[in-house]
This record gives C-alpha cells, structure tokens and sequence, in this order.
C-alpha cells in the first residue's frame, strides 16, 4: 500500500470503509509523520495522540459493527488553535492563554467528532489570528514546507503548512481577512472561507466578530468541499448563524472536476490585475484565466472601484472589534494573571498581566482599534470605514449582476523569507490585499493552486455571492483538474 500520509482524504476514507486500512494504521501514520518532521515545519502546538488513537478505534469499532460511516470517517484533521477543544489545550497562539483547557468543544469541534474525523491537535497560528505569516505566535514561527527559510502565510499558517507536510490530509482554519485563502496561496494547498454565517462561531475565540469565518482547509478541491459539507450549517448557538441549508459544494466540485464550464462567467477584478503583483504571480495568474476560458468559462473584465480601498477600511474595522472582544483577558476570569500578590489593585494586575500576555501586533491593533473607536473619533474613523464596508459590498452585488463568479490572485507575492516584514506591519498588511473585500462583503471565497513562480506555489482566488459557496468549488475544481496539485520538496 503507498505511504498513506499521501493519500487525499477521500481515497482514506474508502480505504476505511472498505477495510482496507484500519483508522488506527491512518491515524498512526500521520502521528509518526508529525513527530518525524514537525520540528522542522512548527505547524502544531499541540498534539493530542491519544485522543486521536482513541477517536481511531472508535471508528474502526463502528465499521465492525456493520454501522454505516460518514464520508470522512477514520480521515485525520487538524484544527486550528482558536477553537475551543474541551479538555485540549486553545491558546490561540498568545502566552495570555497558555495551558487553558476549554470546558467545552465549539460547534465545529463537534460537529468533526460526530462525522467521525480523527482531531490531531492543534495548529499553530499568529496570536488571536492577528497576522499574515504565522511569526506573531507567542510559540515561535510556522515555515513553509516548500521552503523552511520561508512564512506559510498567516493567521493560519500552521493548518497550511500541515496539509503541504503531510501531516495532515485535512485541517480547519479561520478567516477573518484572508487566514484560510492567504496559507493556502502561498503553501500551494487550498483553502475555503465560506459566506459568512454559513459556518458557526460558537467557540470560536473572537478576534473580529463581524468578519471571523471559520472554515475548511485540504490538498484537494473535493476534500475540501467534503469537510464544508461537515462543518457547515446553522447553529442556533451562533447569533450570526445563517437558517438556511448548506449549498451542495461536493456535487459542485465532482461537477467541475469534469473540466466542463460552459455557461459560466467569470468577472476579473480590473482592480487586483495590474499593478501591485509580482510579475511571476500575474503571469500564473493569466495563464490560469486562459485555461478557465478554454474550459468554456466565459471571461469579461469587471470594474470594483471601492476594493482599493478595503485595506484601510478592515484596518478599522478589525482592530475596534478586536479592541472591545479582548477586554475579557483580564487577568481575573481565565488563563495567565500577573501581579497578583496581595499588594496590587485590580487594575494593576489587569495593566501587567495584557502587558506579559500579549504580543506587539495584538497589542498594536488594540491601541488603533480604542483609538478609533474613542470619542470623537468614532465617527471620523470607524464610521467612515463602515460606509467603506457598504460601498464594497455594492460593488459585489453590482459585479454579481454581470457574471457569476469573479477571480484574482490570491496574494500578491508568493512566500516571503521569514524575518521580512516583521518590522514593516503595512508590508505585512499588503499581503491581505486581495482577500479582504470577501470578508468585509460577507460572500465566500475559495483559494487553488495555480502554478508556480520562482519555484513558489501561486494562488488563484474564486469569489461567489453570499450563500453560493458552490459557484466557487465548481470553478476551482474545474481549475484543479487542468493544473492538478502542487508537492512541495521532500522534508
């Protein structure tokens, strides 16, 4: 049987189903490919082997049994490290929750446990999802399995770099201005943000409550549309939760596996393809557009004039929700205190303990984010960048009226070397540039390989309307099926 770390989730799955392998020989493949090169990639913070062997054993337990299996059970996953796991360890990469054990599983959690998916761990990420590279973690840097001197894209560096390792054929991450897209640009895997509300956020620790989607991160198109279906629908815990069904994304992605996308346009954003992309990211870039065009794909140009200004706008945004949900690390109710000897006052131990806990960049977007919000500067700032979010928003459904999808890079450089930007937070900034608006819009948006540049994975992003998740999974996989997946050198 070949190496069963290279196999895609769906091909395990039927191997389990069929008996073929047991969940446990899976699980344990991946849990010896993890201690063999995770020292090198720093994708997990933590690694749950027992959970993992036990929830394996289950499985192969229900297969004896003669019980029907789910399409991913016995396929491991991992989950990024700002879900709750009752019992794990969620630190959500900061020191200011070190150790903490949540009393309960998110809704997501659960859900991967009831589909019979094996939890691996947790992977590492920048602190409370603040980042674009993966080095804002309080546990050190994830790097890119294509090149270890290199950044796996950020918040959700460590679920990317997961699956382009072999660690892992599945994962979960978060997006909340390009998290899940961005990773999986510049790993060469591929990664899913669904329409907002479309996947829950109930134990999904906030950064920007507006804006944070968690969702489904693989090597494949389908495997990804697979662990959406499981993850996905609405959660009467979740207030923002969408009561509506979940479009059918695996039957979209076997439909444009097929090559097939006659009657399908697709919008270029004229604003994300000039200027301000590497030349070796605009050149994979076109020639993928040629290559949805020969598939039948109906091409046009379509003009977004607000999404230049997304950047500032999410800067905003972001930081001023990101400002009021931290309040709560204060020392008093749950993970690190400070100070606390008797002798202090409660503010006091609340000023040391966020002083030790959090980082530079979280603290950075608190201060922007209170400054934006504070009195008379609300309505300057915050305000403004509000009607920002709805003039972009226009623009979607404007450009939603002419075609059915529409495409960009996904980023516009491929890796950095680590060390790059960390002291220039804009250049960091820039990194989100193209994924933003589908976030500030509320619509889905899915990142595939495309190619490559200098020897560098490039991404092509595909963004449908809200609820049509399934628009983007038939053009990305109709994408997958003339450029294929991308292996990175061997660790």
């Amino acid at each position: 049987m070949s190496d069963l770390t290279r196999l895609t989730a769906v091909e395990l799955a039927a191997l389990v189903a069929e008996g073929q392998t047991s969940a446990v020989e899976v699980t344990q493949a991946h849990l010896d490919r993890i201690s063999a090169v995770d020292g090198q990639v720093n994708a997990f913070l933590h690694v749950d082997t027992e959970g993992a062997l036990a929830a394996a054993r289950t499985v192969d337990d229900r297969r004896a049994a003669g019980e029907p299996l789910g399409p991913l059970a016995g396929v491991p996953v991992a989950v990024k490290d700002v879900l709750t796991t009752k019992g794990i360890p969620t630190t959500v990469g900061s020191k200011i929750l070190k150790g903490w054990r949540p009393p309960y599983d998110a809704t997501i959690v659960q859900r991967l446990a009831e589909a019979g998916t094996v939890m691996l761990g947790k992977t590492n990420m920048d602190e409370f999802a603040m980042g674009s590279s993966t080095e804002y973690s309080a546990y050190g840097p994830t790097r890119n399995p294509w090149d270890t001197g290199r950044i796996p894209g950020g918040s959700g560096g460590g679920s990317a770099a997961a699956l382009a390792a072999y660690e892992a054929p599945l994962s979960i991450g978060s997006d909340t201005g390009g998290s899940i897209r961005q990773p999986g640009a510049v790993t060469g895997t591929v990664g899913a943000k669904p329409t907002y509300g479309g996947t829950s956020r109930y134990g999904l620790v906030a950064f920007s409550s507006s804006l944070d989607t968690p969702g489904p991160c693989a090597r494949t198109v389908l495997d990804a549309a697979l662990l959406h279906q499981v993850i996905a629908g609405h959660d009467p815990r979740d207030s923002t939760s969408i009561p509506a069904p979940v479009p059918d994304v695996v039957a979209a992605a076997k439909l444009g596996a097929t090559g097939d996308l006659t009657g399908v346009k697709l919008g270029v954003v004229t604003e994300f393809s000039g200027d301000g992309a590497e030349p070796g990211v605009l050149a994979a870039f076109r020639e993928s557009v040629d290559a949805l065009a020969k598939l039948g794909a109906e091409i046009v140009e379509v003009s977004c004039p607000h999404f230049t200004y997304a950047l500032p706008a999410y800067y905003l945004i972001a930081p001023s929700e990101c400002s009021s949900n931290l309040a709560r690390f204060d020392g008093v109710r749950f993970g690190l205190r400070v100070g606390d000897d008797g002798n202090r006052s409660l503010e006091e131990v609340m000023s040391l303990t966020r002083e030790a806990g959090f980082g530079p960049e979280v603290k950075r977007r608190i201060i922007i984010g209170t400054y934006a919000l504070s009195s008379g500067y609300y309505d300057a700032y915050y305000g403004q960048a509000q009607k920002v979010r709805t003039l972009i928003t226009r623009d979607f459904t404007a450009a939603f009226e002419q075609v059915d999808a529409l495409i960009s890079p996904t980023t516009p450089s491929v890796a950095f070397p680590l060390g790059a930007r960390t002291t220039d937070p804009y250049q960091m900034y820039l990194a989100d540039l193209y994924t933003i608006p589908a976030n500030l819009y509320g619509g889905p948006g899915i990142s595939v390989p495309c190619g490559l540049s200098e020897g560098l994975p490039v991404g092509l992003q595909v963004m449908a309307p809200t609820m049509a998740d399934d628009r983007m999974y038939r053009v990305a996989a109709a994408l997958e099926s003339v450029v294929g997946t991308l292996t990175p050198p061997a660790l």
